[in-house]
């Protein structure tokens, strides 16, 4: 079974900075892309970043300039690294992964539990 362990989140005042970890862990062949989606009370879930196995990136306009997305392929981890915090960046963020469990299988979407990101102002 393959799971995805978020970590890091936490309180942050406006303007401030905070790093959300995502671990994958179980049984793993390969990952593909992984990312950090968001959502905030009474809002749909809403992609913040996402990075290929190439190191590719992607961010939602809303946190462009000002979050910066990166992994570790030997510790099958994501990060994301959150500065000049704003409250509207207040949301449950929840690690994505495209993973491949073992031979002849294709490539599977999980998700993590999601942990709790809150931005005072």
């Amino acid at each position: 079974q393959v799971q995805l362990a978020e970590s890091g989140g936490g309180l942050a005042q406006a303007g401030g900075s905070l790093r959300v970890s995502c671990a994958a862990s179980g049984s793993i062949f390969s990952i593909n892309a992984m990312g950090w989606y968001r959502q905030a009370p009474e809002k749909q879930r809403e992609l913040v970043a996402v990075i290929t196995s190439g190191g590719s990136t992607n961010y939602a306009d809303s946190v462009k300039g000002r979050f910066t997305i990166s992994r570790d392929n030997a510790k099958n981890t994501v990060y994301l690294q959150m500065t000049s915090l704003k409250p509207e960046d207040t949301a449950v963020y929840y690690c994505n992964a495209e993973i491949k469990p073992r031979r002849g299988v294709t490539f599977m979407n999980y998700w993590g539990q999601g942990t709790q990101v809150t931005v005072s102002s």
